[in-house]
């Protein structure tokens, strides 16, 4: 088949389901632009920045499957870079593909603008290769290869890669393969697979208190299923670890909670510590999974299923795939001579009575938004305070639950939320942002409501970094920030009436703005004003422990941390 090179690489995201591309229009992108304009199947959606648009394709990733950004080279490479790294670190799989100088001129090394005039044209790829599983320049000799092998990696590994595809190649024709991309998992090497078969099948069947423990890559990789099924065939007792909330049934009877190490509920933590075999799936115990790597579990207890790994005590198997393994388990269940365990049936929480005239406070506010969330409802939380209310709320089933626990870049969600409102419009979508963190990517709430998009967005006014606050320099000026009127934003980032907007102080202001809210075909933005130093009591904890963690001593000046 004959195609233009630019025309077969945008087929191939259509083959990923990739119906949007985020970025940014520049002068070395424009002939791939007008490609886009010219297919009814792809859309470009135009940034405020190259930063939001990888933001918005990392939450377009997590919610559809895989996303792409669009960049300029060098100026809007390096600007959407936090973006892609932490999609890396949080295992997002987002496309990257930038404009490049005409291939002429990177072969004449001139000293064109976007470049650091010095005729390198290698910098941004070597930058670039840090945090990507696979590259390329794309040529005319090398396109068809090129493009299916940095995207087969990028199924494969599930993390970002990235394309420089130079502005005069995009219209050239070249013979393409009429087959679709050919998507495949590394498969396991049959010894492997069954020594590690085997061995779980053994462990399994002589523990008498087995748990699993599961992690976000679980989700990545599309086996929420295989291990739900997995737990129901075994009764299973499951715990998930913070970046894995809500992927499976928090409603479940086998369900314990979340697994944090020293931060977890006492009753979870007895049954992970207390196991005398933890299956973990794809689990990476990070400083902020653990509470500063406080996980603990009995000796020879741990066996760890990583994509393309497991380990069993000390003996590691490096060609054995996590798919495989579940699925043999799940085909051929090992007998447990284990008893059923007796989990406590989860309480919901009693319903929440407005007080009138009552100022707003942490406690109450996640309390009442307990009662708010609904099944099947996206929830996105931005690092900080909105995170920790939302981790110590149980959530309904079919709740999918979006937050970024490792980068932790803050400012993510905003733009990430215009990437899943475009992947799943149907759904009802409710971000948590500080104030802080809506500084940060402000611009993009114009992207939200210039698309007709109509999220519920709730931001938490507590008077500058109150994460920063808890941990070091609760009256210091550098955590300070200007503020503004919040609730005015979406009049000002647009010029025609699409949305609600509501500043609340107090309980009963909280329950009017939500009953005038509820049913509201348009966006919504809900401004709720608390105490500066107001916190949940999770995010108090955690504060601490990084407090001693990074400056060895508890600071003096944090008297309500101390206490």
């Amino acid at each position: 088949m004959d195609m233009t090179i630019g025309d077969f690489l945008l087929r191939r995201l259509q083959e990923f389901g990739i119906r949007h591309l985020f970025g940014v229009p520049g002068d070395y992108n424009l002939t791939l632009l007008e490609q886009v304009e010219a297919l009814p199947q792809l859309r470009f959606i135009g940034n405020c920045n190259e930063l939001n648009a990888a933001y918005a394709a990392d939450g377009y990733a997590r919610t559809q499957g895989f996303g792409a950004v669009l960049t300029t080279y060098g100026v809007g490479d390096l600007s959407a870079l936090n973006g892609i790294a932490g999609a890396y670190a949080e295992r997002v799989p987002v496309i990257m593909i930038s404009g490049m100088p005409p291939l002429h001129a990177i072969i004449d090394r001139a000293l064109m603008h976007h470049t650091l005039c010095d005729g390198n044209y290698d910098n941004i790829m070597v930058t670039l290769r840090q945090f990507t599983v696979a590259q390329a320049r794309i040529t005319v000799e090398n396109a068809a290869q090129e493009i299916d092998r940095v995207l087969q990696t990028c199924f494969r590994e599930r993390r970002p890669v990235y394309l420089q595809l130079p502005s005069d190649l995009a219209c050239l024709h070249i013979e393409v393969p009429q087959t679709p991309l050919q998507l495949s998992e590394t498969r396991s090497e049959p010894g492997q697979l069954l020594n590690v078969v085997t061995q779980l099948h053994q462990r399994l069947a002589s523990a008498s208190n087995p748990v699993l423990l599961v992690d976000i890559d679980v989700e990545r990789f599309g086996l929420t299923a295989q291990v739900l099924d997995l737990i129901e065939r075994l009764e299973l007792p499951f715990a998930n670890l913070p970046p894995a909330k809500a992927m499976l049934p928090e409603s479940h009877p086998l369900f314990l909670g979340t697994y944090a190490g020293a931060g977890s509920a006492p009753s979870v933590r007895e049954a992970i510590e207390q196991a005398d075999c933890v299956i973990s799936i794809g689990a990476r115990f990070t400083d902020t999974s653990t509470a500063l790597f406080s996980q603990k579990f009995k000796d020879g207890a741990l066996i760890q299923l990583q994509p393309y790994a497991a380990s069993l005590g000390k003996v590691h198997y490096n060609a054995v795939s996590m798919r495989q393994v579940l699925e043999k388990l799940v085909q051929q269940p090992p007998t447990l001579r284990a008893t059923p365990r007796q989990i406590p049936p989860f309480s919901a929480p009693p319903a929440v009575h407005a007080l009138p005239e009552q100022p707003l406070s942490q406690l109450r506010f996640w309390q009442r938004m307990a009662h708010l969330i609904k099944g099947d409802e996206l929830i996105i939380a931005e690092s900080g305070t909105s995170s920790a209310g939302l981790n110590g709320l149980r959530m309904p089933s079919g709740v999918t639950y979006i937050t970024q626990p490792i980068w932790g870049s803050i400012g993510y969600t905003l733009p990430a939320l215009l990437g899943s409102l475009l992947a799943q419009p149907e759904r009802r979508q409710m971000l948590f942002i500080g104030d802080g963190s809506l500084q940060m990517t402000v611009q993009e709430l114009s992207t939200i409501l210039a698309h007709q998009l109509k999220p519920v967005i709730f931001l938490i006014n507590n008077d500058g970094y109150t994460i920063e606050r808890l941990i070091l320099g609760e009256n210091s000026s550098y955590n300070d920030i200007n503020p503004w009127r919040y609730a005015q934003l979406p009049q000002v980032l647009d010029t025609r009436d699409r949305s609600r907007h509501f500043t609340v102080h107090t309980e009963d202001q909280l329950e009017a703005a939500l009953v005038e809210a509820e049913g509201a075909d348009t966006l919504v933005f809900i401004e709720v004003v608390m105490e500066r130093m107001d916190a949940p009591e999770s995010l108090k904890r955690f504060a601490r422990l990084f407090a001693e963690f990074d400056y060895g001593l508890q600071p003096l000046s944090q008297p309500a941390i101390a206490s």
